[in-house]
């Protein structure tokens, strides 16, 4: 019998092994919403005023990351210019770790120099930049020099935390007068390593204290009530969910799907390829997640 983490490597390569530019087919909206832009860079206003307490100059958002943000992108750009009016531009690549967004890494990067996050800092001058990352524990990417969770995990969480404040300071230089604000999102369960998750966790929490930044517990709202780390499949629907029977997925028995039966990671429903590109069906994961980012975002900017 295999081990639990020989076999989350192995669905591991074929879900993050991938890499491409983020461009594909938009993700279907809700009914209630209009449909968002395609994938990539946009700059489009929401028609009408931003919600009641957004600041009067719409706020601008990058949003990076790994496949977890490559099939949310759309989602994501789609609440905040409803929500917010926002500017957005999403550049995410699958299988990146924070690492990847660094400038200085030459060739051990799936990321390349122009969409590096302090190069993307500086032409979009953006006032809030996201990032998201399952956390790449089993060496898929270059720039980790091969420190893997399962093998060395104090070197793992070590690398791991002085990468976070690498970027942060990377951030801030680039954008000078204008230093964004980072907000880290916070990793759902994941069944094959949920100590690691915890631990990510609060590198998130922590580097966002030291450096004025802010968290999006965005897993909490893919977790079970009073069972943050502990990994499901199926969640009761919340209010907006038993509205639109889309995201109500099991609607007789009043309960969603996060995540497809050979998926644990991913939160669309339609399986993964291996050209990775914004999820094209409606998935409650990803919605709940782009809301989360939204109202944090949100609350910063009308403070």
């Amino acid at each position: 019998m295999r081990k639990p983490w020989i076999v989350g490597m192995l669905l591991a390569t074929v879900l993050l092994g991938a890499c491409s530019d983020p461009s594909s087919g938009p993700e279907q909206a809700p009914r209630s919403v209009p449909p968002p832009a395609s994938a990539g860079t946009t700059h489009q206003r929401a028609a009408g005023s931003p919600a009641p307490g957004a600041r009067a100059e719409a706020p601008t958002v990058l949003y990076l990351g790994d496949s977890l943000a490559m099939e949310a992108q759309n989602v994501v750009g789609q609440e905040l210019r409803r929500d917010l009016g926002a500017r957005y531009t999403g550049r995410p690549y699958s299988g990146t770790t924070v690492c990847d967004y660094l400038e200085g890494t030459g060739a051990k990067s799936l990321v390349p120099d122009r969409d590096k996050a302090a190069a993307l800092v500086r032409a979009l001058k953006p006032d809030f930049v996201v990032l998201q990352f399952w956390g790449n524990a089993w060496g898929y990417t270059w720039c980790m020099d091969g420190i893997t969770h399962a093998e060395r995990p104090t070197t793992y969480f070590k690398r791991y935390k002085a990468d976070m404040a690498r970027l942060t300071e990377q951030i801030a230089t680039a954008g000078g007068a204008r230093r964004p604000r980072i907000v880290w999102v916070s990793q759902g369960p994941d069944p094959i390593t949920p100590d690691r998750v915890r631990r990510v966790n609060e590198l998130y929490a922590g580097q966002a204290a030291a450096s004025g930044d802010l968290v999006a517990d965005a897993g909490a709202r893919v977790s079970a009530a009073g069972a943050r780390y502990s990994w499901v499949q199926y969640l009761p629907c919340t209010a907006y969910e038993r509205e639109h029977d889309a995201y109500c997925t099991q609607p007789g028995r009043d309960r969603t799907a996060l995540h497809l039966d050979k998926d644990y990671l991913h939160f669309c429903l339609a399986p993964t390829t291996s050209t990775p590109k914004p999820c094209p069906v409606r998935s409650p994961g990803i919605l709940r997640i782009a809301r989360e980012i939204t109202r944090v975002i949100g609350r910063a900017s009308s403070g």
